[in-house]
């Protein structure tokens, strides 16, 4: 079959493969970091080098913090697409680390889920890949497509744990070509804790920050920071710099005071809205509200930055109530352990704010290639 100018010829590298219920096949694997594959959600990637990094290699941590430094190593909201019609798609990884928790499913932690969508059909869950306690070498089964046409794959890698290499197989023969561009082409950028990095999602496509790109067709990027996101003035010059459909933060979690977030809070909205005049910029409060003065402080000082910013006249900037997050109904069964969101918790974070997402995407589309 002639190559056309999306596909590629595939690595040589080549394994027989066996998927259960499906036969044998010879699949050949080629890094990720080559055309036609598409990796998003490392913003900075070429100047980092093409490390698996999530921030600017050159801020420190003195102008962030040790977590930070850390955690950028962590592949939270980190994808990559690709079309084929392979009947099967593997996936041939080196972890950096096993990310094991103890309120986490390992399969959110340190493993990769695939979203596939048919031409002419809708994206859906497809397969997840679930190490094993300590597992570093991963070689497994992540997509099955029995009808062998042609899709577009989304590929989630691990939320907490980061990776050396990652290479996609596909069987000898099939077509590997360069994914369908988004209907939004620029990215969503989120900025907050560790609910914003995913914990405790049961897989990296169920963390809600995933779940509403998905549904604008946007790509993400995710600088969630577990226990780590303070507000540094660094971090929101450089997220500043950046080209965006929109910007969604919540770090009020990780502030060790009110009154640190406080003095961080609106200085931080400040200077992404002195780089960039008409980004809609969204604030949330903490999803896990509960009824306490220092809670109650904190979404006050939050929607206190948002009426500063409306009295000020501007109109691309939008509050999102933590207390309505988890809805009304059984916010009890929301989280794992009274804070993190498991997968019902973060459905319902992702159908809260998904409306405002659909308005500002509405309102100021950014479309095509």
């Amino acid at each position: 079959m002639p190559k056309t100018r999306k596909q590629m010829d595939i690595s040589r590298i080549d394994r027989n493969f066996s998927a259960p219920g499906i036969g044998d096949f010879k699949v050949f694997y080629t890094d990720v970091k080559k055309a036609p594959f598409v990796i998003e959600g490392l913003p900075w990637f070429r100047q980092n080098h093409s490390a698996y990094y999530r921030i600017p290699r050159e801020l420190t941590q003195e102008e962030t913090n040790e977590g930070i430094i850390a955690l950028s190593n962590h592949t939270a909201g980190v994808c990559v697409r690709f079309r084929s019609d392979s009947p099967v798609i593997t996936v041939r990884a080196k972890l950096a680390y096993s990310s094991d928790m103890n309120h986490m499913p390992r399969a959110g932690s340190a493993g990769f889920d695939s979203y596939c969508t048919p031409d002419g059909g809708k994206q859906c869950y497809n397969k997840t890949v679930q190490p094993n306690r300590d597992q570093i070498d991963i070689e497994a089964l992540l997509g099955i497509n029995p009808g062998k046409g042609m899709c577009d794959w989304l590929i989630n890698f691990p939320l907490y744990g980061g990776v050396e290499t990652v290479e996609i197989g596909i069987v000898k023969g099939c077509r590997l070509e360069g994914a369908t561009p988004h209907k939004v082409k620029d990215p969503v950028l989120f900025y907050g804790s560790s609910i914003t990095q995913g914990g405790c999602a049961s897989r990296p496509g169920n963390a809600y920050t995933s779940m509403l790109c998905r549904a604008v067709d946007a790509p993400q990027i995710n600088l969630g920071f577990s226990g780590s996101a303070r507000g540094e003035e660094a971090l929101a010059k450089a997220i500043g710099q950046l080209k965006l459909s929109a910007f969604i933060y919540d770090y009020d979690h990780n502030t060790p005071s009110a009154d640190h977030l406080k003095k961080t809070h609106e200085k931080f909205f400040r200077i992404v809205r002195e780089l960039q005049p008409e980004l809609p910029i969204v604030m949330l409060s903490m999803c896990d509200y509960k009824d306490t003065p220092d809670c109650n402080q904190r979404r006050e000082i939050i929607r206190t930055t948002y009426r500063n910013a409306v009295n000020g006249g501007d109109r691309n900037v939008y509050f999102i109530d933590g207390e309505t997050l988890f809805g009304r109904k059984m916010r009890d069964a929301c989280t794992v352990d009274g804070c993190h969101p498991n997968d019902l918790g973060f459905y319902r974070m992702y159908k809260h704010v998904l409306p405002v997402l659909k308005k500002i995407v509405r309102k100021n589309p950014r479309k095509g290639v």
